[in-house]
C-alpha cells in the first residue's frame, strides 16, 4: 500500500468522529458566543459608563481576560476553582468540560466583545444621541433605540472575526478533555500513530467552518447594507 493510500484510509476512517467533534466546537464556540455577547454588551455600556460603580468593575474585567492567555484561564477555572473549593470546603467539586469550555470561552469572548461594542458606540456621530435628548428621550432610551441599532450594523464584522478566533481557541479545550475536534483527532491518533493525515484533516475541517462562517457574515453584512437603503 502506498503512502498517500495509507493517509487516505487514515482520513476516510477518522472522518465520522472528526464531524461529531466539529458539531462540539461550533456548539460551544455558538454558546460561547452567545453569552459573550451579553457580557460583552453590558461590559462595553459598563466601559462607557461614567458611573464608578459600572466604569471601573468593566475596565478591570476586559483588562484582566485580555491580559492573559485564553488557556491559562481553561486551567485556572476547570483546576484552580475546584481545588479552591476543596481546600475550603473539604468536599470535592468536578465540572462538567463542556461546561467548563463554555463558561470559560464566554468569559474571555465577553471581554473582546466588550471592546467590539465599546468602539461601535463610539463610531455613531454624538450628534445623535443629542437629537434624541432634544426630542424629549432620556439617554437610556436613546441609547436602546437610536444608538446601539446602528452601532450592532457596524460590529458585525469584527463580530464574524470573532466568532472565527473563538472557534479556533476553542481547540485549546482539549487540554481539559473536551471531546472537540482536536481532542477527537488527537484520539485516533494516540490509536493509530498516523499524526500527519490527521491533522491535515482537522486542519482542513478548521478551514471549511471558518470559511462557511466568513460566507454568513458577509451575507448577513450585504442584507443589512439593503435594509439601510430601503
Amino acid at each position: 500500500m502506498s503512502l498517500l493510500s495509507s493517509y487516505l484510509e487514515h482520513i476516510i476512517k477518522v472522518l465520522p468522529d472528526l464531524v461529531t467533534g466539529s458539531m462540539i466546537t461550533i456548539e460551544i464556540t455558538s454558546f460561547s458566543l452567545f453569552f459573550g455577547m451579553i457580557l460583552g454588551t453590558i461590559s462595553g455600556l459598563g466601559k462607557l459608563s461614567r458611573k464608578k460603580m459600572f466604569k471601573y468593575p468593566s475596565i478591570v474585567y476586559i483588562d484582566f481576560i485580555r491580559g492573559t492567555p485564553l488557556l491559562v484561564q481553561i486551567l485556572l477555572f476547570y483546576y484552580g476553582i475546584p481545588g479552591l473549593y476543596s481546600n475550603a470546603t473539604g468536599n470535592p467539586l468536578q465540572i462538567d468540560p463542556i461546561l467548563a469550555g463554555i463558561i470559560v470561552c464566554s468569559i474571555n469572548s465577553g471581554a473582546y466583545i466588550a471592546e467590539i461594542v465599546r468602539a461601535g458606540i463610539q463610531s455613531i456621530d454624538r450628534g445623535q444621541m443629542e437629537a434624541a435628548r432634544s426630542l424629549g428621550m432620556n439617554e437610556r432610551l436613546a441609547m436602546k433605540e437610536i444608538i446601539l441599532p446602528q452601532a450592532f450594523k457596524r460590529i458585525i464584522p469584527p463580530l464574524g472575526n470573532e466568532f472565527i478566533a473563538l472557534l479556533k481557541d476553542s481547540s485549546l479545550l482539549a487540554v481539559i478533555g473536551v471531546h472537540e475536534l482536536l481532542k477527537t483527532g488527537q484520539l485516533y491518533i494516540s490509536r493509530t500513530f498516523a499524526a500527519f493525515p490527521v491533522y491535515i484533516a482537522v486542519a482542513l475541517m478548521y478551514l471549511i467552518l471558518t470559511i462557511v462562517i466568513s460566507r454568513i457574515v458577509a451575507y448577513s453584512e450585504r442584507r443589512l447594507g439593503v435594509s439601510d437603503r430601503s
